[in-house]
């Protein structure tokens, strides 16, 4: 698949649950997602647990709205199951992944995902290259075109690889959260490609944010009682700061040098962007154009270390 160095990001459109944002509009989620395509945007990453299935119900009502010419691809994730009372659980077992799978090909209103996604690692303990021959026997079976791993270690891409090539590796990574660039390089040096989420840190890196908003969420937003919104906020707002000279010289929103920098990494393919109405996605679409100079990683760089925000290496071109 050929895609588009920023892909449309389904989680904050699932509204309220256990790892939810708060109550969103369906309308403008729909209106979001497809703006995005409009934009340029030729793939959605969702998830089966985002809104304990309402996410990809939403994008299932932008879809079909879209030609089938002009439709984006969809990438979706299992392994994270729920019960009555909405509590979730890491599961990835050969039935329940297969039961999953189904479950989205039914929301989602498609015959096949074209990227279907481990979400976390099973806390039962399920060996890797259990689950992971699983998801190779979906793909045979024609339920999936691309299989991928988020939010797993080496450890474990190094044991599915050894049953079926990961195609694709979903880890989180901004300017702010970088502790994922072994994983990152681990990808470059195997063919897998690397699709990674919350670029812009869950809105922290738009400069947006400040004490005053965070104290504002709703009780259900769950960036309301996150490390990165209370004890590490301080400095995560100066790595925040540390952009706006660097967008306004390149004339562009400070959401977009953060997607920027991300996609200057090596062996990143692609970044995940959230939205929840149309105008946000105005504000990070542009960075899959914006070219970062020596300069602007060397000073964005030298804010991360004097931050203190954040672990693991801060320049993007070593």
């Amino acid at each position: 698949m050929d895609i588009t160095r920023v892909g449309f990001g389904a989680w904050a459109v699932g509204g309220s649950w256990q790892h939810g944002w708060g109550g969103q509009d369906d309308a403008d989620s729909v209106a979001a997602v497809r703006h995005a395509v409009e934009s340029g945007v030729n793939w959605i990453d969702t998830a089966a647990v985002y809104g304990l299935g309402h996410s990809e119900e939403v994008v299932a009502k932008a879809l079909a709205g879209i030609p089938e010419a002009d439709r984006p691809f969809v990438f979706t994730k299992g392994g994270e199951v729920w019960d009555d009372a909405g509590r979730v659980s890491k599961v990835a077992t050969a039935e329940s992944l297969r039961r999953e799978c189904e479950a989205s090909l039914r929301r989602l209103g498609v015959e096949r995902i074209d990227l279907y996604q481990v979400h976390q690692t099973p806390e039962a303990g399920t060996p890797v290259e259990e689950y992971w021959q699983t998801m190779v026997d979906l793909t045979a079976e024609g339920k999936v075109r691309a299989i991928g791993m988020s939010n797993h270690s080496i450890e474990r891409l190094e044991g599915a690889e050894r049953v079926g090539h990961v195609d694709s590796l979903q880890p989180p990574f901004s300017a702010i959260n970088r502790s994922q660039a072994g994983e990152i390089a681990w990808a470059a040096a195997n063919g897998t490609g690397v699709i990674v989420y919350s670029p812009m840190q869950s809105g922290l890196l738009t400069g947006a944010f400040s004490a005053e908003r965070v104290a504002a969420l709703p009780d259900d937003d769950w960036r309301r009682s996150a490390p990165d919104f209370t004890t590490g906020l301080t400095a995560n707002l100066a790595v925040a700061d540390a952009l706006a000279p660097v967008a306004e010289r390149h004339g562009v929103p400070r959401a977009a040098i953060a997607v920027a920098w991300v996609l200057a990494w090596p062996g990143i393919t692609g970044a995940i962007v959230g939205a929840r109405r149309p105008a946000q996605v105005d504000d990070w679409v542009r960075a899959a154009t914006v070219e970062l100079t020596e300069a602007d990683l060397a000073e964005i760089g030298a804010a991360i270390e004097t931050s203190g925000a954040g672990a693991g290496p801060v320049r993007a071109r070593q």
